[in-house]
């Protein structure tokens, strides 16, 4: 990578901090011309059923 193609901070900090908040789900990041142009997350919550009628439960510890 040549040093007019580096990757700026901010969108680097980006990055981590929604890799750092996100349980499941995706990140994806798109480039043209060797540069990130968007970032976007798709987040999961998922749950497990419970029988009778006890409330369902969130699986992912919130």
């Amino acid at each position: 990578m040549s040093s007019k193609n580096k990757i700026d901070q901010e969108v680097i900090d980006k990055i981590i901090n929604l890799l750092e908040n996100i349980e499941f789900g995706t990140v994806q990041i798109t480039v043209h011309d060797s540069q990130v142009t968007q970032i976007e997350k798709g987040e999961k919550f998922r749950f497990a059923l419970k029988k009778g009628n006890e409330k369902l439960r969130r699986v992912n510890g919130d």
